[in-house]
């Protein structure tokens, strides 16, 4: 029997985690294995059960789910952690991976790109929707970047070969490795081996950091 993705869910209102319950569960891959409805109680999950995948909204009563993902990491670091909010600006989605989060969605995603969200983040790999990384690149090419921004991380694309910058444009869109494969025409391990030269140009070490970078230069993943 094949394992299936711990899931936890923090949403301070209910009939959201009972939606997202009925969406998940549906799903022969997924187990919810516990609920919270603020910041404090996500981190005592991740500390108490160890979830593979948390499932963290941002505005909630008591303090932001952006604030406790540095500290749910710190208590289970092998949790990957997917913001879920309806807040698709600029700012928010910024701070989210600068915090340390895997991915975002926002809560009107249709229910396949919500599981979708998941098994890629569990896999490794970051997951932004294609809206809202459009939505990101459109806002810094007009210079609405988000306050405290970190300085670029130098240097420019140009040391990227054209096949590399269409990796890196794949990875911010949230594309896993055979996404990105299927889609350019060659194989899930040429992908890696670009992933990782893109890594070794950049000084950049985490996927994460990958789709930041493209994101905050401006890069258009549309």
């Amino acid at each position: 029997m094949t394992a299936t993705i711990r899931l936890a869910l923090v949403d301070d209102h209910v009939i959201v985690r009972e939606g997202l319950r009925h969406v998940l569960e549906a799903a022969p891959e997924f187990t919810i294995i516990g609920e919270g409805a603020t910041a404090a109680e996500a981190i005592a999950l991740a500390a108490s059960l160890q979830p593979d995948v948390m499932v963290l909204d941002i505005s909630m009563p008591g303090g932001s789910g952006l604030h406790a993902v540095p500290e749910i990491l710190e208590r289970s670091p092998q949790t990957r952690v997917l913001m879920l909010s309806v807040h698709d600006d600029a700012e928010y989605i910024l701070e989210s991976v600068r915090a340390g989060a895997h991915g975002y969605c926002r809560k009107d995603s249709a229910p396949d790109e919500l599981r979708r969200a998941i098994k890629a983040v569990f896999a490794g790999d970051t997951y932004f929707s294609a809206l809202v990384a459009q939505r990101v690149a459109q806002a810094l090419r007009e210079g609405k970047s988000a306050k405290d921004a970190e300085p670029p991380t130098p240097p420019g694309t140009e040391v990227l070969s054209p096949r590399e910058r269409e990796v890196l444009k794949c990875i911010a869109q949230g594309r896993a490795n055979k996404e990105i494969g299927a889609q350019l025409g060659i194989s899930t391990r040429t992908v890696e081996a670009h992933r990782q030269a893109l890594m070794k140009k950049l000084g950049i070490h985490t996927v994460a950091g990958l789709t930041r970078y493209c994101l905050e230069h401006g890069i258009d993943v549309g």
